[in-house]
């Protein structure tokens, strides 16, 4: 990490200078962003925006305090790509069970009331991501975001004890959001509290007052079948308790194993059966010892000792989809600039099969915050907040359609060959569909299309491996200013700035023209989108990558723009120029046309938003325009 630009300093360099101003009050009359609810959507957004220091943000939590046990512990290869980018990703990797392999267990062809292992997977594909599958409880998660927002300039805060009970729109004030909030605490139970926002954001759960206030209801089915999960520490002879493991039993229903971090905390994911009018209530009213003695049954003949129980909740399988998720179409149908919107289970909820109920919900903050702050620094035209619900909404689609599939083959019996008029899902088939969806599971079939932000794929073949739309994968390379080993993506920070990344021609001739364009063309885009006195990088952070080794690189040779001065003293920023890893071979490994090179452009939330040829200054520019304000 980089520090020191702007005065040498002492201490932690993960904290920020605190920002000057008036003290924190309560709950103030305005703010620029209120975010309504404290999990895993409104925290990653409330950190996005916490490294904004102009941008007013408070967030409300109807809970006394931050989450003790959560529900979600799944973490995708995507989310700790995220993570990283907020510096957050060696903590959770540290504490996290790592998910390496997968296995699959199903009923013992010689005796089909006892269960064997049946196959053995790698749980990600090699080379999917840098970073593995994890699991971690919510509540830490949600702790490590809470971090990053005490850290930043603002020293976010939630207040807790605050639920939002009305929602009111006024485009003629200057704050047009009106909400109306109500204390939960038992010394002002009942009390009410108004604040004016200029933007809300609901993150406040499936019953979600947020949503109900812009008119959108949660649409879909319920699966009419109930699992039971539980976090267990337990004394058992199955021999892959510590691998994650999908267990179908010949008639007992089946059992996903999830091991939980610290080495010895399990979760349990048990089969409960069909939901009918008949045993619904039954089934919601199920005990623990319940649960625990069907997971003994279907894990036969191995033992299940439960020694305590940390926590367990029976659910439905349901997948439900808003229309929309913000406020940008008016009851008589016109558009409008949106100022009302929401993330994670306010808008879509599933089941806990495929793990990525937690994972997309962050991916929706990360995608709108970097949004509103670009809007709310004034670089951006409101119009581009229109594009949250336009990408994130056919997200979460694909991922229902997804986790329908799934699902239904989870709580399947398995085929029994001695009966195949039966029915039922051979276990050889659930085993391959793992393997297929495996950049579902690892929150690496996000794709967005064509639109304002993802350009066209007209020189797609000049980087083949950075796939518009797609998230910008990380491949190792060499620092040429003091020989490190580093990872190119991990040089961009969740800090809402776009990355540019020109890859070499042959001859290094392009990238030098390119370099002269940038930094001194009246019609350079960098130019053009920075603020005056602003740093060169403060919008568009350019960096390239050359093919030659670095120690054939002479630092002194290299162009201005990858040499920028920066901050108040004017110091030379030594980070912005790579090689090519021979053990690697980033040209290779993505694809990138070694003789003509390629400018790949990285969106603030780390998909690649347009390939280009490294001269194709215009189109660079045509890109930019309706996204940028122009100076």
């Amino acid at each position: 990490m980089q520090f020191h630009l702007n005065g040498f300093c002492v201490g932690d360099p993960t904290i920020e200078p605190a920002a000057d101003g008036a003290p924190r009050v309560e709950m103030p009359e305005t703010v620029d962003v209120l975010i309504v609810g404290s999990g895993p959507a409104g925290l990653v957004l409330a950190a996005q925006l916490s490294q904004f220091p102009s941008i007013k943000t408070r967030i409300v939590e109807r809970r006394s305090g931050p989450l003790l046990m959560g529900q979600a512990d799944g973490v995708a290869c995507r989310t700790v790509e995220m993570f990283h980018a907020f510096g957050l990703s060696e903590r959770l990797l540290r504490e996290a069970y790592w998910v390496n392999e997968t296995v699959f267990w199903r009923p013992d062809a010689n005796d089909r009331n006892a269960i064997r292992r049946t196959g053995r997977v790698q749980d990600t594909e090699t080379g999917l991501s840098e970073f593995p599958h994890v699991i971690v409880n919510q509540a830490r998660v949600q702790d490590y975001l809470l971090d990053v927002m005490r850290r930043s300039p603002e020293r976010i805060e939630p207040d807790y004890d605050l639920e939002a009970i009305d929602i009111q729109r006024d485009d003629s004030q200057e704050f047009p959001v009106r909400v109306t909030l109500r204390r939960t605490d038992a010394a002002r139970r009942g009390e009410q509290v108004t604040v004016r926002a200029r933007y809300v954001v609901g993150c406040d759960g499936a019953r979600s007052a947020v949503r109900t206030a812009i008119g959108q209801t949660l649409r879909g089915d319920a699966a009419n079948h109930a699992w039971g999960v539980m976090d267990a520490l337990a004394v058992t002879d199955f021999p892959d308790i510590r691998l994650k493991a999908a267990i179908q039993s010949a008639s007992k229903g089946n059992l996903l194993i999830i091991p939980r971090e610290g080495g010895y905390l399990v979760r349990f994911y048990v089969d409960l059966g069909e939901v009918t009018p008949e045993n619904r209530d039954g089934i919601k009213q199920m005990s623990v010892d319940r649960i625990i003695e069907t997971a003994q049954h279907i894990l036969h003949p191995y033992s299940l000792d439960v020694k305590e129980v940390a926590w367990f909740s029976v659910y439905e399988v349901g997948q439900r989809l808003t229309d929309r998720f913000d406020d940008a179409l008016m009851d008589d149908g016109s558009a409008r600039d949106p100022r009302v919107f929401i993330a994670g289970d306010a808008c879509h909820t599933h089941s806990a099969k495929a793990g990525q109920g937690m994972n997309v919900s962050m991916q929706d903050g990360f995608n709108l915050g970097w949004k509103l702050g670009a809007v709310l620094e004034g670089r951006s035209d409101a119009s581009l907040l229109r594009t949250y619900s336009d990408e994130r909404r056919p997200i979460a689609k694909a991922l229902i359609d997804f986790d329908k599939e799934w699902s239904a083959m989870m709580a399947a019996p398995p085929k029994d060959p001695n009966r195949p008029e039966a029915g039922g899902v051979d276990p050889a088939e659930l085993q391959a569909y793992f393997v297929r969806a495996g950049r579902y599971t690892a929150g690496l079939a996000t794709h967005y299309r064509p639109g304002v932000l993802t350009g066209a794929t007209t020189h797609q073949a000049l980087a083949g491996g950075f796939v518009i739309g797609t998230r910008f994968h990380s491949s190792p390379v060499v620092r040429i200013a003091d020989a490190k080993p580093a990872h190119l993506g991990h040089a961009a920070r969740a800090d809402g700035r776009w990355r540019l990344y020109a890859f070499s021609d042959a001859t290094g001739a392009a990238l030098d023209a390119l370099c002269e364009h940038l930094a001194t063309s009246p019609d350079s885009i960098l130019r053009r989108v920075t603020p005056e006195h602003a740093d060169i990088d403060s919008v568009l952070d350019f960096r390239a990558v050359l093919q030659q080794p670095h120690r054939d690189v002479r630092v002194e040779n290299l162009p201005a723009l990858l040499l920028p001065r920066k901050g108040r003293h004017g110091l030379i920023d030594y980070e912005k120029a790579f090689t090519n890893d021979a053990a690697t071979d980033i040209f290779g490994e993505r694809a990138v046309d070694r003789e003509r090179g390629a400018l790949v452009v990285v969106r603030p939330d780390q998909y690649v938003a347009h390939v280009l040829p490294l001269d194709a200054y215009e189109e660079l520019a045509a890109f930019f325009r309706p996204i940028l304000r122009m100076r």
